[in-house]
C-alpha cells in the first residue's frame, strides 16, 4: 500500500516509517523542503505548504494519509503565543491535509490522525475508554478537540477518519521519558508532587502497530486509545523505573515547586487520566508490552 505521512520524520513517524516499510508498504513522507534528504528504500519526499508544491500529483495511488504534524507540547513554557502555536500547528497542518484528500479522493481511502489521550481530561478516579467523554474543559481537551473536528471533514469525501488517541510514549531520547530519567540519573528521583497522578503510557512497538491497525481495519472509525492496557500511578512508574536503573526513589519534588518551575505546563506531569484501550480490546489487538516493567526495560536497555 501507498502511505503518506505528514510529520513524518518525528519521533513517531520515524518509527513508524521504518515499520510500514518493513511490512513492504511505500511511504511518502510530507516535507517543507525534500533536498537533502537520506535515501531509502520505499521511502519518497514530498513536498507540500508553499507556492511552489504540488502533493497532489506524486500523491496519485496514495490510499492512506497518516497525520502527526503539529508543535510539541511539551518543549517550552505554555505562555499564550506557546499555547496559540500548539493550537495553530495542528489545526492548519490537518486543514492542508484535508485540501489535500480532496484532491486524492475517491483512491484514498483513509486518514489517521494522530491525538491524544488529553482529550479526556484529568481525573484520579475516573476510568475512560473511547466511549468516555470530557470531564474539564483543560487546555488540552480544547485543542484535542479542535483537532479532532478539524480532521472529522475528511469524512465529507467518503474518507475514513480515525484518531489515534496517544498516551506517554515511552522512548528513550525524546518524549517525557528523558525528563523523568534525568533525576534519577543524578541519584534525586521520586515521586512528582503527589504521586497518585495517573500515567497511561505506551511502548513504541505497541504505537506503530495500533497506527497500522487502523489503517489496514475498516472498522476502526473514531477514537481508538493508544495505550497500553495496564496504565500505573505516578508512584509506581517511579518506582519502576528506579528499580531498572538501580537508582533511589526518595526524593519528591513537591507539586508547589513544578507549578513554579513549569507554570501551566505543569499539568503534563501532575495531572493524568487512567486510560485504557478498549476498542482495540474489542478488536482482539494483543499487545506487545502489556505491563510496564518490561516495556521500560525494553525501552532502556534495547538496541534502540
Amino acid at each position: 500500500m501507498n502511505i503518506a505521512i505528514a510529520g513524518g520524520s518525528g519521533l513517531i513517524g520515524s518509527a513508524l516509517t521504518e515499520h510500514l516499510t518493513k511490512q513492504g508498504h511505500t511511504v511518502y513522507i510530507l516535507t517543507r523542503d525534500a533536498t537533502n534528504k537520506p535515501v531509502k528504500e520505499k521511502v519518497h519526499y514530498v513536498e507540500w505548504l508553499h507556492d511552489k508544491a504540488t502533493p497532489e500529483k506524486e500523491l496519485q495511488g496514495v490510499k492512506a494519509i497518516i497525520n502527526l504534524a503539529g508543535e510539541s507540547i511539551g518543549s517550552g513554557r505554555w505562555t499564550e503565543e506557546r499555547k496559540q502555536a500548539i493550537l495553530n500547528s495542528r489545526i492548519e497542518s490537518t486543514r492542508a491535509v484535508i485540501d489535500l484528500i480532496k484532491q486524492l479522493t475517491p483512491t484514498l481511502r483513509v486518514l489517521v490522525n494522530a491525538s491524544a489521550i488529553g482529550y479526556y481530561g484529568h481525573s484520579t478516579s475516573k476510568t475512560f475508554s473511547e466511549d468516555s467523554e470530557p470531564v474539564d474543559d483543560s487546555f488540552l481537551t480544547k485543542v484535542v478537540n479542535s483537532w479532532e473536528t478539524e480532521a472529522a471533514k475528511a469524512r465529507d469525501f467518503g474518507v475514513r477518519v480515525a484518531f489515534c488517541r496517544l498516551g506517554i510514549v515511552l522512548d528513550k531520547k525524546e518524549g517525557a521519558l528523558p525528563k523523568m530519567l534525568l533525576p534519577y540519573k543524578l541519584f534525586a528521583g521520586g515521586n512528582l508532587g503527589t504521586g497518585e497522578q495517573w500515567m497511561s503510557w505506551v511502548h513504541m512497538d505497541d504505537v506503530v502497530r495500533l497506527f497500522s491497525l487502523a489503517i489496514e481495519n475498516s472498522a476502526i472509525i473514531g477514537p481508538l486509545n493508544v495505550t497500553a492496557p495496564n496504565p500505573v500511578q505516578m508512584k509506581e512508574f517511579g518506582q519502576t523505573l528506579a528499580s531498572i536503573l538501580n537508582r533511589p526513589h526518595w526524593f519528591p519534588t513537591p507539586t508547589f515547586l513544578l507549578k513554579v518551575v513549569l507554570g501551566e505546563m505543569s499539568t503534563l506531569v501532575l495531572d493524568g487520566q487512567k486510560v485504557l484501550p478498549k476498542k482495540s480490546a474489542d478488536f482482539d489487538y494483543t499487545f506487545q508490552y502489556a505491563t510496564l516493567e518490561p516495556a521500560l526495560t525494553d525501552t532502556l536497555k534495547g538496541k534502540n
